[in-house]
């Protein structure tokens, strides 16, 4: 399976004309996505940056006919944004655990975060996430977090989460010690967009909302 995203930033006062846009286009958006074998496509916002996520089972979406498909499409749109990533290509892969990848989304809670790497910390926020992937050994997990990425461009994290909510369990002392540590850590080099880490920090973020799905 091939793991494809997206970022892009809504220009000032065009949030309402995104939607609408979007809205518009849907149709043919979800006809391409269908004729072209890509699930699991997904629009994620908080405040005005956009993330987008999708999956395929082989490189077909990357054929010439389908590349410019993707421009007519974005052609629609594209007056309301600017571009995070580049066009046609994947952000940079910082972190994966991707484990056991459920098909059926009926039990999987969905968890997408965002947030703005300190300047000159893309490498250190690469090397520490190297480094929990060395000491997984890179083996499947077969726990709750079924298809976990983290990818990075222009400067922002952006991060997919699938959860099975029938295999979560309430945190321990001893690790929520450990979630304390590392995300205090991750401060130093990072500043949270989205509300996942209020309870710690005493800050208020906005939550990421998901805008389109399409299965």
């Amino acid at each position: 399976m091939k793991r494809h995203t997206f970022a892009m930033e809504i220009k000032n006062g065009q949030m309402n004309l995104y939607r609408k846009k979007l809205r518009e286009l849907w149709p043919d958006l979800v006809r391409f996505l269908d004729e072209n074998s890509i699930h699991n496509f997904s629009i994620w916002n908080c405040t005005s940056l956009i993330f987008g996520y999708c999956e395929s089972d082989d490189e077909s979406v990357r054929s010439a006919d389908a590349a410019e498909q993707i421009r007519a499409l974005t052609a629609c749109i594209e007056d309301t944004f600017t571009w995070i990533s580049t066009p046609g290509e994947n952000m940079r892969l910082m972190y994966h655990n991707f484990g056991i990848v459920r098909e059926s989304k009926e039990l999987i809670r969905h968890r997408m975060f965002m947030t703005k790497l300190k300047p000159g910390c893309e490498e250190e926020y690469k090397a520490r996430h190297d480094a929990l992937i060395a000491k997984r050994g890179d083996a499947p997990d077969p726990g709750p977090d079924s298809n976990f990425s983290i990818w990075s461009a222009g400067g922002y994290i952006f991060g997919y989460d699938e959860i099975d909510t029938t295999m979560e369990t309430e945190e321990t002392p001893q690790a929520r010690e450990g979630t304390v540590a590392w995300e205090t850590k991750q401060l130093g080099i990072m500043d949270w967009i989205t509300n996942d880490m209020d309870w710690l920090t005493n800050s208020c973020h906005p939550a990421s909302v998901r805008l389109a799905w399409h299965a």
